[in-house]
């Protein structure tokens, strides 16, 4: 074990970003349920699913490399389940097929935007040479980032069509929610291949 994993300032940093992401995703879904948005389903699910993900990287930080590895392995099906969510909101979209709200979609998209900027910036020291656990707490944050400013443009273009364009006003939401589930699914990749690599190293080491 080294003394990276049992960093009492990784630890706290973590417990934070698990913290942030559990409170937004109660503002998050609510509106998302109020407005019957796609895109904002799929990311409040994804900050649920941070949270869970955060706490358990809390957890398993003092592990041994093997079972870091398992636990890592385990994230990243984890971190597919809001594209599920995704998919099955964009499936019942199509029987009612009307735009969300652009107002309040691009306002909660820009105050998801802060809080996984805030998350990113706080777990980027922590990215590399932690293995997959950290790393998968990282990618999340930093996909997250990426998601919300595609909701906030996709509010944008919403409201902007809305009135001129009725027929393609719902299509940028329910773009941006399937991107968001594709976007999971590689992070579920990567992390996958860091707890691989984390796995190997344990048997060298054996």
């Amino acid at each position: 074990m080294t003394p990276s994993d049992t960093d009492p300032g990784l630890r706290a940093t973590v417990g934070r970003v698990a913290l942030l992401n559990l409170g937004y995703f109660g503002i998050e879904a609510s509106v998302a349920v109020a407005i019957g948005s796609v895109a904002l389903v799929a990311d409040s699910v994804d900050f649920l699913e941070d949270a869970a993900l955060n706490l358990l990287i809390v957890a398993g930080l003092g592990w041994r490399p093997a079972a870091r590895a398992r636990l890592g392995a385990a994230m990243a099906g984890i971190l597919l389940l809001p594209g599920l969510a995704a998919a099955w909101t964009a499936w019942q979209k199509f029987g009612a097929f009307t735009a969300p709200d652009p107002v309040p979609l691009t306002l909660t998209g820009l105050g998801a935007l802060a809080v996984n900027l805030a998350c990113a910036l706080m777990l980027a020291r922590h990215r590399e040479g932690r293995g997959s656990l950290t790393r998968a707490a990282f990618l999340s944050a930093r996909n997250d980032a990426v998601a919300n400013v595609a909701i906030v443009a996709a509010g944008l273009v919403t409201a902007a069509t809305l009135s001129t364009w009725p027929g393609f006003a719902p299509w940028p939401d329910l773009v941006v929610g399937l991107g968001i589930a594709a976007m999971n699914a590689d992070a579920a990749w990567e992390i996958w291949q860091a707890a691989a690599a984390e796995r190997r190293a344990a048997r060298e080491a054996a």
